[in-house]
């Protein structure tokens, strides 16, 4: 996976669906909004289903690997270019 760095410059944090955005992960702060609400969007390794979630320097964030048959949007695919990546 691509490894993404974002720099808050100056900012004390970015919410959660904003940085998806800014990073050029989703093409909107909605789309990010829709992802981190399906469930495959991880912080520090956990589950993180809050939409604005405060994210801080030195917090990871990546997408969960899916292990079902369902077909993932380009918006949660785009996900695996991570500001982060943690081993499942």
């Amino acid at each position: 996976m691509t490894r993404i760095e974002f720099a808050l410059d100056g900012h004390p944090f970015v919410e959660l669906h904003q940085l998806l955005k800014l990073a050029g992960l989703v093409d909107s702060g909605g789309a990010g909004k829709h992802l981190v609400a399906s469930g495959v969007v991880r912080v520090d390794g956990e589950v993180e289903l809050r939409k604005t979630c405060k994210i801080h320097a030195g917090q990871a964030v990546c997408r969960i690997h899916a292990r079902t048959a369902v077909d993932f949007d380009m918006a949660e695919a785009m996900i695996e270019k991570a500001v982060k990546t943690i081993p499942a």
